[in-house]
C-alpha cells in the first residue's frame, strides 16, 4: 500500500491590507457564494529557537478559528506545496492589486 500523504496547500490572499501567507490541509470552494473555505492551517513549532513575529502575530490571530471563509476577490495565490513553509504577513505594495469583483457595465450614453 502506498503511504499517501495529505496534501498541503499555500493560501496567499489579501486582508485589510495586508498579504497573508498561509498553509493549510483544506481548501475548497465555500456553500457561501464568493468564497473559498481554508481549514486545519498549519503553524510551526513552538520548540525552533528562532520565532518569525510575523508567525507568531497569524498563530495569534487564528487562534480558535476552525475555518476561514475568504472571499474569492481576495486570493491571490493556492499552491499544493510538498510541506509547509512559514506563514507571514506582508503589506500590501502597488504590486498587488485585487482583481476587481463588482464589474458593472459603462454607462448607456
Amino acid at each position: 500500500m502506498k503511504n499517501e500523504q495529505q496534501p498541503i496547500y499555500r493560501v496567499i490572499f489579501l486582508n485589510q491590507g495586508s498579504v497573508y501567507e498561509m498553509y493549510a490541509k483544506q481548501i475548497y470552494q465555500s456553500e457561501l457564494y464568493g468564497f473559498i473555505e481554508v481549514e486545519e492551517f498549519i503553524f510551526g513549532e513552538r520548540s525552533q529557537v528562532l520565532v518569525d513575529p510575523s508567525e507568531e502575530k497569524l498563530k495569534a490571530e487564528f487562534e480558535g478559528v476552525l475555518r476561514s471563509f475568504v472571499p474569492v476577490g481576495a486570493i491571490i495565490r493556492i499552491d499544493e506545496v510538498k510541506q509547509e513553509g512559514v506563514a507571514k504577513m506582508l503589506s500590501a505594495s502597488d504590486k498587488v492589486t485585487p482583481f476587481p469583483v463588482n464589474i458593472s457595465p459603462p454607462p448607456k450614453l
